[in-house]
C-alpha cells in the first residue's frame, strides 16, 4: 500500500500492517494518532473531504546538454 493522504493541519493517512491485518493509519504531525480498519473510523479523527491523496511522480531524466549553436554557411 503506497497510498498516502494528507490533509489539513498537519494530518496524514497511510495504510499500514498492523498483526498482520491492513490498517489505515492516521498520523498528526508525525505522531501516532490510531489505525483504523475502516473509513468510518479515519472519519473520527479527520475531516475525509479534507484529504488529498499524494501522487508521487516519476524522476525526472537528467536533460541532455544543449546542443551547440552554429550558423549555417548562407548567413556569413
Amino acid at each position: 500500500m503506497d497510498r498516502r493522504w494528507v490533509g489539513l493541519d498537519g494530518y496524514e493517512v497511510v495504510g499500514a500492517v498492523r498483526a498482520g491485518r491492513q490498517v489505515l493509519r492516521v498520523r498528526k504531525d508525525g505522531w501516532l494518532v490510531a489505525d483504523c480498519t475502516s473509513v468510518e473510523e479515519v472519519a473520527r479523527h479527520v475531516d475525509l473531504a479534507d484529504l488529498c491523496e499524494v501522487i508521487e511522480l516519476p524522476a525526472r531524466r537528467r536533460a541532455e546538454p544543449p546542443a551547440t549553436a552554429r550558423s549555417s554557411s548562407h548567413h556569413r
